[in-house]
């Protein structure tokens, strides 16, 4: 239960201190749901005016039952609640579905018969007893009926579609008025707080007789306390206002899931939780998937401080990393950090700026949790991956993790930068962009523990976007710039001992390096030849790349020949551009160690570096319409 306790104090030290604009801590016995209907009431609970409001996500009062009710009863929530449970006359109406009225107006009733009533719930209860709701709501063209006075489930006609039938679900075709949501303003003197969602005193109010209705004692696994009041039900609506899974439930009625360990099927046996602390860790929970989460379908990963401090973020590329972590402190960006000389060691320092604006808030002895949950089905959520690490280990590994797989990344005309691609670049960098969420997801796992937990990267995945990063002409052009930078990251990162540099490595000797940089010039001098002469196609070496990583030396006896009319041309043409290059190609043949220029045998994903950083040098990007995150992060 550490993921439970972790989220409780997370709750406790954020309440009241959340990052303007990231939403807030949602109050105990409170819960969201999508509201779509808004109804004005005055202090006395006379009907004012309503609106269709579409789909507005709203808190809501919620008992532990309601929160996740499902089934063909499903309990009444407090006081916001569907037309179903909060119109009398919705039966009368020709309503499809049962009507809860009954239920709702006792609960209420209870509510504000107690010490802890509250003037709005009063109000709203002086409302819902006159019975008129849904005559109200179809007087203001909220809800619709037919010539029978019958609520209608299609819409039909050449007038526009309702705001209402929009929103609604459908089924088998009709929707039902009835699960309109409402939520209530109740206009009071002296008070400019109107919406009830928003009231602090009201929300505070319900939370307090809630707590009073709690009979279920026992000791909490989690505070250690003898006399808590334990959970029955936990939060469910995790991940967004739809979801129905949960990750603590206890719901099998016929025994079998506690069959031979435990008496009753509530799941106390096994391990009791406080109902408040529950409420606030999933409370928590929910929050920060909303505040700083990384999704994929029903994938979430989310990495958190427990003192609520900024992290940097596992999932982010190297880009987003700095410039979040220089704004910390609001660092400022030093002229020495411009990368036209070492892009190594301008990206370390750059590097080192960015992790010390984090460094400068978040404490080394701090809590930081890294968690990843999943669904296999509707109703039941996993945790499937979960890690506790202090705050300078943290970022010890998210720093080694970019330091160790930083390279020049090409993403487009409108963002390059050096550093580490995200981890969702990558999957989709081995395996195309069409794949499918389940082969993404279980990259992604596959790549967290690399990221936090400094794992060695998958020999497969590094194999895959090599492959595809070779095979040129099956991808563009922009997709094959972006895949060969993430596949010499990757190789980077996989082989860390060889120490590869960023840049050039006019002294590293290895066949495969050196094939690479032939590759790159063969394909300069060929590109150049061509544009002197006006042609716009793809060269030789381009179209044999796939077949040069295989067999290098057999395709190198066909690029060569085919080169002698572009180097002739260019020898007339440009004299001075071919000596260079004819000096670049004698220098590299030069260096081949014994008989690996007649070696055959494929090449390994080092000739894409020494490819790339020789193409880097002959041909460097142009300056002109370079953006200023360009000109900082870009080579």
């Amino acid at each position: 239960m550490s993921w439970v306790q972790k989220l409780y104090e997370t709750y406790e030290r954020c309440k009241g201190q959340e990052p303007s604009g990231t939403g807030t801590l949602l109050p105990v016995s409170h819960s969201i749901q999508q509201a779509h209907v808004e109804i004005t009431l005055d202090a006395q609970g006379n009907f004012k005016s309503a609106r269709a409001i579409g789909k507005l996500e709203t808190v809501i009062p919620a008992t532990e039952q309601s929160a996740g009710r499902t089934g063909r009863t499903p309990p009444p929530h407090p006081l916001c609640d569907k037309v179903q449970y909060c119109a009398a006359d919705y039966p009368e109406a020709g309503g499809g579905k049962p009507s809860f009225y009954k239920e709702y107006e006792a609960q209420l009733t209870e509510w504000c018969n107690s010490p802890y009533k509250h003037a709005k719930a009063q109000a709203v209860l002086t409302y819902i007893r006159k019975r008129k709701l849904v005559a109200d709501l179809t007087r203001e063209q909220v809800l619709h009926v037919g010539p029978n006075g019958s609520l209608l489930t299609r819409w039909a006609g050449d007038t526009p579609v309702p705001e209402l039938f929009k929103v609604l679900t459908a089924k088998s075709g009709e929707r039902d008025q009835g699960d309109a949501f409402i939520r209530w303003h109740i206009q009071e003197t002296g008070n400019p707080c109107t919406a009830v969602w928003e009231d602090a005193s009201l929300q505070e109010a319900w939370a307090k007789f809630d707590g009073s209705t709690k009979e279920t004692v026992g000791v909490c696994m989690v505070t250690g306390e003898t006399q808590a009041s334990l959970a029955l039900s936990h939060p469910k609506r995790i991940r967004h206002s739809g979801d129905g899974a949960k990750l603590i439930s206890a719901n099998d009625s016929s025994g079998y899931t506690f069959r031979g360990r435990f008496t009753d099927d509530t799941g106390l046996q096994a391990c009791g939780v406080g109902y408040e602390v529950t409420q606030k860790a999933h409370n928590a929970l929910r929050w920060l998937i909303q505040l700083q989460s990384y999704r994929n379908d029903d994938q979430v990963i989310v990495s958190w401080a427990v003192a609520g401090t900024p992290i940097p973020d596992p999932f982010g590329n190297s880009l987003t990393l700095m410039l979040a972590g220089e704004t910390i402190e609001e660092l400022p960006v030093t002229p020495e950090l411009s990368l036209d000389g070492d892009v190594g060691q301008a990206f370390a320092k750059r590097l080192n700026l960015a992790m010390a604006g984090y460094r400068a808030k978040l404490g080394p002895t701090d809590d930081i949790v890294v968690m990843g949950l999943d669904s296999a089905t509707p109703g039941r959520m996993a945790i499937t991956y979960y890690r506790e690490l202090t705050g300078s280990e943290f970022l010890q590994r998210i720093e080694a993790w970019h330091f160790a797989c930083a390279w020049p990344q090409n993403f487009g005309r409108e963002l390059n930068f050096v550093g580490v691609p995200a981890p969702r670049d990558i999957a989709e960098a081995a395996f195309g962009r069409r794949l499918d969420d389940k082969l993404k997801k279980s990259t992604v796992e596959r790549l967290l523990p690399c990221v936090v937990d400094g794992q060695p990267l998958p020999r497969d995945l590094v194999e895959s976007t090599v492959r595809r990063a070779c095979n040129r002409v099956a991808l563009s052009h922009w997709e094959w710039e972006k895949t060969l930078g993430i596949a010499c990251s990757l190789f980077k990162g996989a082989f860390k001992n060889k120490e590869y540099q960023m840049s050039l490595e006019t002294d590293r000797h290895s066949r495969d390096y050196l094939y690479g940089r032939l590759l790159a010039i063969a394909e300069h001098i060929e590109s150049r030849a061509l544009y002197v002469a006006g042609e716009k196609r793809d060269t030789a070496a381009a179209k044999l790349m796939q077949r040069f990583a295989d067999r290098p030396a057999s395709t190198w006896r066909i690029i060569e020949p085919g080169l002698k009319p572009y180097i002739s041309r260019m020898r007339v043409k440009r004299p001075g551009f071919m000596y260079e290059m004819d000096k670049l190609l004698d220098e590299i043949i030069s260096n081949f160690c014994g008989n690996d220029f007649l070696d055959d045998s494929k090449l390994s994903g080092e000739f894409l570096l020494g490819y790339h950083c020789q193409r880097k040098i002959i041909n460097p990007p142009k300056k002109d319409n370079a953006t200023p995150v360009e000109d900082l992060l870009t080579e």
